[in-house]
């Protein structure tokens, strides 16, 4: 295929930028959010922090459900409305797996520095592809199970058994990857079949009760006033506008195009966890990060379609 055949129209191309720039600052809030709860888990149990999250995602889930009806009312076609069954089964799996991702990444956050803690969650794509044979029936090739490989050296080189690491933040945080990889997969699996607003109207609906529940047994131990009430509920927002602008990039641009801009949000952990704390990574952290992020893009760029 010729360059001219593979250029893109400019409405397209445009719909591409538009959709790269959205995708970014999706990372750029998840980044956010992740600094900001790990400052906050110093104050406040996990539980409650996820509450307020969850919370805040509920009410961008609202405002989101509001526009979808206002749009049937007006006439506007809902391009995401397909006259087939819900798939309950599916999507209460789903949201009871984002919800075991959000209660173990944030119980972490208790012991872990950002940054290691973040790389050790982005072995989510490794371990995805590890389970895809028996889980999707998909082949995986000799290169791509090469590249799976390194990426769990660089884990071990973070995690370091008998290093400084507490175990207890580790497995949390590798119980969060492996709940985020099959999280991936069920999405996977809905993405042809269910509205994007009914998929993140489950999940968040699931993983508000998965927070509440728990949370009046681990109060914090001194009552937000109104300016951190207000601070942990922007936290949230930061959360819950980040899944609605991934949803929008995805609309824009093809998975395949988008899934290497993920392991941007690296070097934002790290960023965040050596200025904001003052908790760099050591060399051989810095390594295994590295090594993470390589075999990410290489996974990342070896399913993009051919031209």
């Amino acid at each position: 295929m010729n360059t001219a055949t593979r250029a893109l129209s400019p409405s397209a191309a445009a719909a591409q930028r538009a959709g790269c720039l959205l995708f970014l600052g999706a990372l750029v809030a998840f980044a956010t959010f992740d600094a900001g709860s790990k400052y906050m888990i110093t104050r406040y149990p996990p539980t409650f922090l996820n509450l307020m999250r969850y919370t805040s995602v509920a009410l961008v889930g609202a405002f989101w459900l509001l526009r979808v009806w206002r749009g049937r009312d007006r006439g506007a076609p809902d391009t995401d409305a397909q006259a087939r069954p819900v798939p309950t089964r599916l999507l209460v799996t789903r949201g009871l797996l984002l919800c075991t991702v959000g209660t173990c990444y944030m119980t972490a956050l208790i012991w872990m520095p950002l940054s290691e803690a973040t790389a050790i969650y982005f072995t989510s794509p490794l371990i995805m592809v590890a389970l895809s044979p028996w889980l999707l029936r998909e082949r995986v090739r000799v290169l791509q199970w090469l590249a799976v490989g390194v990426g769990f050296g660089g884990m071990l080189l973070i995690v370091r058994p008998g290093g400084e690491l507490p175990w207890i933040g580790t497995a949390l945080m590798v119980a969060a990857a492996i709940a985020y990889a099959l999280f991936q997969l069920v999405t996977r699996r809905l993405a042809a079949q269910t509205p994007g607003y009914v998929q993140f109207g489950y999940a968040t609906a699931i993983c508000w009760i998965g927070a509440a529940l728990p949370a009046p047994f681990f109060p914090p131990a001194a009552t937000p006033g109104a300016g951190e009430l207000l601070a942990l509920l922007v936290l949230g927002m930061c959360s819950g506008i980040a899944q609605v602008l991934l949803i929008a990039a995805f609309q824009r641009v093809a998975a395949s195009t988008l899934a290497p801009l993920n392991y941007l949000q690296l070097p934002m952990a790290v960023a965040y966890s050596t200025f904001l704390f003052d908790r760099p990574p050591d060399l051989v952290a810095a390594a295994g990060i590295a090594l993470i992020c390589g075999a990410g893009l290489f996974l990342a760029l070896s399913r993009r379609p051919r031209t």
